[in-house]
């Protein structure tokens, strides 16, 4: 982080006015910070390789270089901080799409000013986020995406299983694998392999899937 306790934020969206409402909502927190702001996809990926901040805002719906191209460049680039969709979109498609390609959360832009703060903090801090309103959304394509059975959780290596539910509690790599006392790299073959196993589209899912079916 930039300074002590400070987590940096870059803002990448092509509303100005939005930018700029979130920008002042952020700076009511003294332990973060935006250091950085870019009206298109293109810009936000140059700054995000130069600064690495500790979070990025990613809105979905930009012109030219739309949210998920810019997620998919910026996650061919070895950044250090969560990349969090930020969008008006609650849309299962959307959601899915994102989260399957490489989004750490995702954040509805029609939160409550103070549920937005709190999910930011818990972002820029390595948490996984989600708006609460999105947890039926995926639990229902959980329920539909059934093919070969109900997901057995008896299939996973006991290893899996622990990564399982630090995973389920928000944790990213870096933090696992301190737990675990495993190298990072340790990890994220395992959260591979079980997410394989699970049939599950990304760790947010597996999140999800955790928690609806009380597994820890």
């Amino acid at each position: 982080m930039s300074a002590p306790d400070v987590a940096t934020i870059l803002l990448i969206d092509d509303h100005p006015m939005l930018r700029s409402g979130v920008r002042q909502l952020i700076g009511m927190d003294p332990g973060l910070k935006v250091i950085a702001e870019a009206a298109n996809g293109e810009l936000g990926v140059r700054l995000a390789e130069a600064l690495d901040p500790d979070l990025i805002l990613l809105d979905l719906k930009m012109p030219g270089m739309n949210g998920l191209d810019t997620l998919d460049s910026l996650r061919r680039l070895p950044l250090s901080g969560r990349i969090v969709v930020f969008s008006v979109s609650n849309h299962e498609d959307d959601v899915i799409t994102a989260l399957k390609r490489g989004a750490d959360g995702y954040l509805l832009k029609d939160m409550e000013p103070e549920d937005l703060l709190a999910a930011i903090r818990q972002a820029a801090a390595g948490k996984m986020v989600l708006s609460e309103a999105l947890m039926p959304v995926l639990a229902a394509s959980l329920r539909e995406e059934r093919p070969g059975g109900e997901r057995d959780i008896g299939r996973l290596t006991p290893r899996e299983r622990d990564i399982l539910k630090l995973i389920a509690h928000g944790l990213p790599n870096k933090t696992i694998a301190r737990r675990l006392d495993i190298s990072e790299s340790t990890v994220k073959v395992h959260v591979k392999h079980l997410l394989k196993k699970m049939r599950l589209k990304s760790r947010v899912e597996a999140a999800v899937w955790a928690l609806q079916n009380k597994t820890f």
